[in-house]
Formats: structure tokens, sequence, C-alpha cells
């Protein structure tokens, strides 16, 4: 089935944050990979065809369903294709919620930068000096966590080497976050701290423990009070060890390595990754997400300036402090998250102003093509309608091959 609907939004409201004063000599995004910086308002019309495009292409390449969400300074693009639940055949819609994997790792970001607006967290100082004993190195930052540069084993390698024995055998476990530790600590670092960025869930999973140790509450709860009920996030929550997603939803479908019918994923306790990638939300509330945190209204523009010191990943994509950057082949940059889970590959991202965002989903995952072929909806959200110049579409912002995932990050999928 096919939908696509184009409309009026409501802009966001005033998100009840209070901001801390900025100081006169807040840092600047800096980073050795290009940044361009265009408002919404100079951006190409969203490409619904091509967006359309996308989806099916998504469709013929195994997944069940696709969909995307454009809200464009209060004009909303809507399409889906395919199914939501394979079993009864019921569509896919913008309006289901589902589970966002490692987008999960921004609102964890937030969280620890509201901490350190509020004095009681510093980015440089050691994560040992607040989890006394917890790591190997003093030398690990909470910079270094939150940037992926910690040398962290990630041991999400191991547990999902093979994808369909390591998902049930985790499905319905329940871990502690030291258990979660202590499977990255069986392993040596990758690198000296700071040295180089290597994706590990585990540095998320070290920053749930901070903020727990730092609010004396549990992270569900950090997440409703500081980001969920202020942005009015009605379709996201953190269920955790809980299986079930609430409401009308999106199955999860997971295909095994060696072919042959995708397990249902839908239900688990996502205990495997909590912090780093247990929430579940709808395009929507991650559109009106990423439009706050990029809009200067989750954070002071002092702690937003440090989520954008960018380590180079590649040639068109940058990581922050749980924030990536992708720039695309019209010259923009765009400002998000990629999320894998068991059964869902997202997108979500936003312009440099927040007032253009998009979030996408597939309901599959270990399938690197649909993931490559999801990538493009960025292009097409906000460059719009291919150029008929050579080198408008042919850059590596859309033909760069996406093999690696957010889970078991050393492992190509394809």
């Amino acid at each position: 089935m096919v939908s696509g609907t184009v409309g009026t939004g409501t802009a966001l409201g005033a998100v009840l944050l209070s901001l801390l004063a900025v100081p006169a000599h807040a840092a600047t995004p800096s980073g050795t990979v290009r940044e361009a910086s265009v408002a919404a308002g100079e951006l190409a019309a969203p490409d619904d065809e091509g967006l359309r495009e996308v989806l099916r292409t998504a469709l013929s390449q195994g997944a069940p369903g696709a969909m995307v969400r454009v809200d464009d300074n209060g004009t909303v693009h809507r399409l889906s294709e395919g199914d939501a639940d394979r079993v009864t055949g019921r569509a896919l819609t913008t309006y289901d919620r589902f589970r966002v994997g490692s987008v999960s790792k921004s609102f964890t970001a937030v969280v620890l930068l509201q901490l350190v607006d509020e004095g009681k967290l510093d980015l440089d100082t050691s994560v040992n000096s607040y989890l006394p004993g917890l790591l190997p190195d003093d030398r690990i930052t909470v910079r270094h966590l939150l940037s992926h540069r910690s040398g962290l084993y990630d041991y999400t390698n191991d547990m999902f080497e093979q994808t369909v024995p390591g998902f049930e055998a985790v499905r319905n476990k329940v871990f502690s976050y030291q258990d979660l530790v202590n499977l990255s600590l069986a392993k040596p670092v990758t690198n000296a701290p700071g040295a180089a960025y290597s994706y590990s869930n585990t540095n998320f999973v070290v920053g749930g423990m901070l903020i727990e140790k730092l609010t004396g509450q549990p992270v569900r709860t950090a997440y409703q009070q500081r980001i969920i009920k202020p942005l009015k996030l009605t379709g996201t929550s953190y269920v955790h060890p809980n299986t079930v997603i609430a409401g009308r939803h999106a199955n999860g479908y997971l295909p095994p390595d060696e072919g042959g019918t995708p397990v249902d994923s839908t239900e688990q306790t996502v205990s495997w990754a909590q912090s780093a990638g247990a929430i579940i939300s709808t395009t929507r509330d991650l559109n009106t997400f990423f439009s706050a945190l990029l809009g200067g209204r989750l954070m002071s523009a002092a702690q937003l300036a440090q989520m954008q010191q960018w380590t180079p990943v590649n040639s068109t994509q940058g990581y922050g402090l749980g924030l990536r950057r992708r720039d695309l082949s019209c010259g923009v940059s765009v400002y998000g998250h990629t999320g894998t889970v068991q059964g869902y590959y997202t997108y979500a991202f936003t312009s440099k102003d927040g007032k253009r965002s998009v979030t996408a989903l597939a309901n599959t995952s270990n399938n690197g093509t649909v993931l490559t072929t999801l990538s493009r909806t960025l292009e097409s959200a906000f460059c719009g309608k291919p150029q008929t110049t050579a080198a408008a579409r042919s850059s590596a912002a859309v033909n760069q091959v996406e093999r690696y995932e957010d889970i078991a990050p050393n492992i190509a999928r394809d």
C-alpha cells in the first residue's frame, strides 16, 4: 500500500526548560571535514517523488515496509509503503511507533550535556572520577565516551556475530549496565583514549550509568522529565525491560544471515542496549526532538557547540557528541543520528537551524542494501529534485555503501 500526504503542521511551542546563560567564551564547532551551513528557507523543496522511489526501492530489496516524514517549517510530508504487519497485512503509516535503536544515543547525550549545564558533569574529567574503578584507564573522559573515542570494545560485535541466534539468545534477557561493561572489558581496548574514532555501544551504556549516578534517577525518568515531557513527545517511551511496544506500531523483521524467512523481532527487552538504543518513538517525535535540539531549545548554546565538535568518520560524515553530521551532494550538511535495532533501520536528521527535519524507517535490518537505500531519503528531503549537472547526484554522499550498522559495527552486512 502507498500513502502520501502533504499538509500544514503546528510549529513547536516554546520548550519549558530553563537554560543557563551562555558564557561569552562558548566553544564553536570545528573539525577537519567540510561543514555546510544552509538555512531551511534556502533549501530546495523536498522531492516527494524521489522519496517515494526510495521507499519502493527498499521494498524491492526486502523491507516489508518503509516510510518517511518531513517537517518543513510547518509543512508536513508523509509517505509510506508496504506493511507494518506481514501476518495481518496492515499497512505501515507514519503514525506507527517503532524502535529507534541508536538514535537513543542522541537522547542520552542531551541529558548528559544538560548535566554539564547544571554544573554536575565536566566533559573533560575522567569517567572514573564519577564512577570509581569502572574503567581500566583513568584517561578516558566523558568527552571520549560521547565521541566514540574511548577505545572501549563494542561487546555487540561478539553478541551478534551470528544475527538471528545472537538475537534469540538475548531477546528476553535482562542485563545490568555492569553486565554489559564487563562484556566489553573482557576484550582489550581498541585504541588509546582520544586516539581514534571507533563506534562502540559500550560508550553509551557507560553514559547511562553516569546519568543514573548523577541524577539519582533511572534513565527512563531522566528521559521523561528532561526531554519527552517538555517536548510533548506523546509517542516516545523507554520501557526497558518490558518487551511490548504500546499502541499502533510497526513490527520489526530480522532476516537470518543465510537467507530464509525473517524473524518477527518486535518484542524484546533491548536490554543489550538500554541507554545506547532502547527508545521507542515515532517519525513526528523524532523530527520534533532534533528540531528542538538544533534549534537550541534543549541545552545552552555553549553545550550545543560542544556537541558539534566533529571527529571525522569518513569523507562525508563526522561524529560529535552523540550526534552525526552528514554532508549531502548539494552542499548541505544535516545533523541527527542513525539507528539499528533488530528489525528496524532509522535515519533521523535535521537542518542546521532545525527548521527542516526528516525521519525515515524501514522495518528490517541485517540488510546493508536497504540501509544504503534508506539513506537516500536525506538527499530527496534536503536537496530536492535531482539536478541535471553530472556532479549533482554522483557524489560519495549518494553512492557510498553503508554496510556497517550501529550494532556489531565491525561486521559488514550485505
